[in-house]
Formats: structure tokens, sequence, C-alpha cells
């Protein structure tokens, strides 16, 4: 299986850098991962609606370019659907069943997903109705995508 993390933006801060380099490292064993940031917009303070769209279309065009005819999409979105992490690890290994050999995750900035990206996913996932830093997010995502290859390979993970 492989797995792609598109995102937004550069992790600046180094404690976040590591946790991904061991999330990546732990991945390793279970699929090939690789994680591909795109440039983000600088948003104003106080920026209207107008600004913002333009800004998601701007990022939402740049992550379009890397997503594949042949992944399944899987886009971060506050409304999509809330999984258990058993629930994940079921979603996960079902794709692989079903003959989905890549996934991709999308991860936006600071202000969401553009339309043209939210029109391309396949599945809209939800970490929680909170809204978290996009840089932090990336941790999470790969911490639970880690806990997955666990859970599906009957391994012991922390409940």
């Amino acid at each position: 299986m492989k797995i792609s993390i598109l995102t937004v933006g550069k992790i600046k801060e180094k404690y976040l850098r590591d946790a991904i380099a061991e999330y990546s490292k732990r991945l390793s064993r279970y699929c090939k991962l690789e994680i591909i940031e795109t440039a983000d917009e600088k948003t104003p303070d106080n920026a209207s609606e107008t600004v913002e769209d333009s800004i998601r279309n701007k990022e939402g065009e740049r992550l379009l370019k890397y997503i594949k005819d042949d992944a399944f999409v899987i886009t971060l979105e506050i409304a999509g659907e809330q999984l258990t992490s058993e629930k994940f690890a079921e979603k996960i290994n079902n794709l692989g069943i079903r003959g989905n050999s890549h996934i991709q995750f999308v991860i936006g900035g600071s202000i969401g997903l553009g339309k043209e990206v939210l029109k391309r996913s396949d599945y809209a996932l939800s970490f929680s109705k909170m809204t978290f830093p996009h840089q932090l997010m990336r941790v999470i995502l790969l911490e639970q995508i880690y806990r997955s290859y666990r859970i599906i390979n009957g391994e012991p993970y922390h409940k």
C-alpha cells in the first residue's frame, strides 16, 4: 500500500518535524509513505470570504497537481465522518482488499480546502469537531495511520 499525505505549508517547529520523522520511520515497515508539501498563501487578517475563497482555490490548484487519478482521496474536513481508531483501520484495510493500492490524504491550509479539491475527494474524514493547527494535524494523522496498521496486524497498541 502506498500512502501519500498532501499538505499545504511547511513544518517550522522542530518538535513537530521530529514527531513526523518518528511516525514516518515506524510506518516504513507497513507501507510506502510520501509526504508532499505545497506552498501556502498568506491570509490577511480580517480577509473577506472572497479573498479566502481565492486563497483556498490557489492552494487547491497546487494540491490537485499531485492527486493521482487512480488514488483513493481522503480529505480531512471538520464536516467529514468521525471514526474510531478501529473503524479507521477497517477503512484502510478494506481499501487494500478492494484493490486500492494508493491512498492520498489531503490536509488543507489554515482556512481549509478549495472547492475543486473537495469535489475530487472520495471520502471526507474528520478527527474532531474542533479545529487543529494543520501542522499538528499531520502528526495526528500519521499516528492514526500507524495505529491502524498495528490494529490490522493484530499488534498491541494503546487504547
